[in-house]
């Protein structure tokens, strides 16, 4: 029997090395990818509310189709050592592994994919796209793009217990009070507020999976 039922896994600087949006913002000029790198780093120190930066930041770069399409191979080229192999070990024992992410759907089901994810258990944020396939803003119901979304999302799962969360940012922190147990990723960067609120860190894939498997 494995230790737990279900994980719940973040994917930027979690799952792949990578953030998405400072990402995209680096294919334009220095000063766009610097104004969202900082957005990004303010919403997952939690000194600025998700709320406040994730449609700015979309209408800052205006990615277009193709760019996202793009994102989704990269995540794929930066994904952690032995993530793959995890992922797969962990589904083949009968755990539900669901990404959770404020980064963008479009772009992350090509990874989920690679993981043995179905597309039913991707759970990310969704933007519309114009006439000119330009990535100009947050689609209204996607609650991943606000503070809280991710506890509102994961309770409304109803996972089988009990539920590990895995993730490097602010907004994973939110996950202590729906799941049994949270750990702070630190494998790519380390977040003193967030390894504060978390049961434990880790920061590997290899380290991760003794534990999901209770091995």
């Amino acid at each position: 029997m494995t230790a737990f039922k279900s994980v719940v896994l973040d994917v930027d600087s979690t799952v792949s090395a990578l953030e998405g949006i400072d990402w995209l913002a680096e294919r334009r000029d220095a000063t766009v990818a610097a104004t969202v790198a900082a957005l990004t780093a303010d919403a997952m120190e939690s000194r600025v509310p998700l709320d406040e930066v994730y449609g700015r930041r979309l209408r800052i770069i205006r990615p277009t189709r193709s760019e996202i399409a793009e994102l989704g191979a990269i995540y794929i080229a930066s994904a952690l050592p032995g993530v793959r192999d995890a992922v797969r070990s962990w589904i083949a024992a009968d755990v539900r592994v669901v990404l959770v992410s404020g980064g963008l759907r479009d772009a992350i089901l090509p990874l989920a994919a690679w993981l043995g994810i179905v597309a039913d258990d991707v759970f990310a944020v969704e933007v519309e796209f114009d006439d000119a396939d330009v990535a100009s803003d947050v689609r209204a119901d996607s609650p991943l793009a606000r503070r809280g979304g991710k506890p509102e999302v994961v309770s409304s799962l109803a996972l089988a217990r009990p539920t590990l969360a895995v993730g490097d940012g602010a907004t994973d922190a939110e996950l202590v009070s729906v799941v049994d147990r949270f750990l702070a990723f630190t494998g790519v960067a380390r977040r003193a507020s967030v390894v504060a609120r978390a049961a434990g860190e880790v920061d590997s894939f290899a380290a991760l999976t003794p534990i999901v498997l209770g091995l």
